[in-house]
């Protein structure tokens, strides 16, 4: 039977290229998106193009009020595109950055990186697990940043924690259910992720690289392919871990 997989903040970057990988494995997805309808729907065309069914969703990851009806959105979905009652598999990508040195970092920018990072995952996958096939998967995204320590980032880096945290608690909870939860913490990759600093600033890419054991930051194509990989049946002993995906980076 083929899978569905949801994979949030899918419009553009890691989890654009996640949900493409998905679909090139032979999964169907639905993705979903903030502000960028557009960039979303021609994920959802290219998506299509490769023969696999796909649809996208606004879903605003840390308002946590809208989850009861989106929750009756992927349902009806589910029923009326795919004759199903589940779907396979959710994978917690959605999220920004936020760079701001502890005493500089305000209250407001705290708030929204608890909010979409953590608090949004944890309610989200609540809400969803009643939708989440027995022997479906979970993937969060988490970040090299809570193994190595770069200031300005303190607070992101303290959410993607907690996150790391809660995936094992998750792992144990539902595997009762044969669902297994993982950890992808990517290294610094290519994208416009944080406004586009790794991508764009030749020093601070150059510096990554030097410190990375493959020579070199990331680029997309190195984190959806291993996401979808750990979707798959190949990977069904694999739960309650962090997967770093960073060549090698600050070894």
């Amino acid at each position: 039977m083929t899978t569905i997989s949801l994979v949030t903040g899918a419009s553009r970057g890691l989890g654009r290229n996640t949900a493409l990988s998905i679909a090139r494995r032979g999964g169907d997805v639905i993705l979903t998106y903030q502000r960028r309808a557009e960039e979303a729907q021609a994920v959802v065309a290219e998506i299509e193009s490769l023969g696999r069914k796909a649809v996208a969703f606004q879903l605003d990851s840390g308002d946590i009020a809208s989850f009861p009806a989106f929750t009756e959105t992927l349902r009806d979905a589910l029923r009326t595109r795919w004759e199903r009652t589940t779907f396979d598999h959710l994978v917690n990508n959605a999220g920004h950055g936020e760079h701001a040195a502890l005493g500089e970092t305000t209250a407001a920018q705290f708030d929204r990186l608890v909010n979409v990072h953590f608090k949004g995952v944890f309610f989200l996958t609540a809400a969803l697990e009643p939708l989440l096939a027995d022997g479906g998967r979970i993937v969060n995204l988490s970040s090299g940043l809570t193994r190595t320590t770069i200031p300005g980032y303190a607070a992101y880096a303290a959410m993607k924690g907690a996150v790391e945290v809660m995936t094992r608690y998750m792992a144990k909870e539902f595997g009762s259910r044969n669902i297994a939860v993982n950890t992808v913490a990517p290294g610094a990759i290519e994208t416009d992720f944080g406004g586009g600093a790794v991508r764009d600033n030749p020093d601070l890419n150059h510096m990554l690289a030097q410190m990375t054991a493959l020579g070199r930051v990331g680029v997309a194509d190195d984190i959806g392919p291993m996401i979808a990989s750990l979707l798959s049946a190949d990977n069904r002993w694999v739960t309650g871990q962090r997967i770093e995906v960073s060549g090698g980076q600050a070894l």
